[in-house]
């Protein structure tokens, strides 16, 4: 999208941002562009519903390695995670399938390091029709992989983006911005987005590309609410 429309974001996602049903969650993917990259965890958690449900987060041994243990300020405060750390991407697959048991959680989220062998479409298939029938959302974060076949019903690549201009301070971030390209989706619109997370408010805002390094005097943020 070029041009930034004024349009309402539910924390489901962009492309159906104009249905007005019950929110149904589903599986879905994430790619992050460098395998460091803390803007695949931001963006899952600025999508979770505000509630004080738990989240399960089960990450494999290199995933564990290369990024660390799950974290974003505030979060153990404001609901519990429960960490399972695995060896591997067999046992982390298990692991989410029977966490999406468990209609109480808020979402249940895998990190999978690489292309294993166990992590086919037949896998993903399973965990669509899980969260699915129990109405639980479920992340993939694929590092260091390959999009190749899967069922997970929206598939994302993401990446961080210079931070917004901190009003207060200059030479401090402001709230961080994220490049989303929805590259597959099953019930959705694909497309690319600029965004940024207002921490404060909880909502994502849409930022209007860059030109000549100089946005407006809002810094381009169209200011809607993400609904959830």
């Amino acid at each position: 999208m070029s041009c930034m429309q004024s349009v309402r974001i539910q924390k489901r996602g962009f492309g159906q941002a104009h249905q007005h049903a019950t929110i149904k969650h589903t599986a879905s993917e994430i790619f992050p562009d460098a395998t460091k990259d803390a803007a695949a965890i931001g963006y899952v958690l600025s999508r979770l519903t505000r509630s004080s449900a738990p989240i399960l987060w089960v990450q494999d041994r290199l995933s564990r390695k290369e990024t660390g243990q799950p974290y974003l300020a505030s979060i153990g405060i404001i609901r519990p995670i429960i960490t399972v750390d695995l060896s591997r991407a067999a046992d982390v697959l298990w692991a989410l399938e029977d966490g999406l048991r468990c209609r109480a959680l808020a979402a249940v989220i895998g990190e999978v390091w690489g292309d294993p062998a166990a992590l086919d479409f037949t896998a993903t298939k399973r965990l669509a029709m899980r969260s699915e029938a129990a109405n639980v959302p479920c992340w993939l974060i694929r590092h260091a992989a390959t999009p190749n076949l899967s069922a997970a019903r929206d598939r994302w690549r993401i990446a961080s983006l210079p931070s917004a201009p901190n009003p207060y301070d200059a030479e401090a971030p402001g709230n961080p911005r994220w490049s989303l390209d929805l590259f597959r989706s099953r019930g959705s619109q694909p497309g690319k987005w600029t965004v940024a997370y207002d921490r404060q408010a909880d909502r994502l805002d849409h930022v209007a590309p860059l030109r000549d390094g100089t946005v407006g005097a809002d810094h381009g943020t169209s200011g809607q609410r993400a609904i959830g």
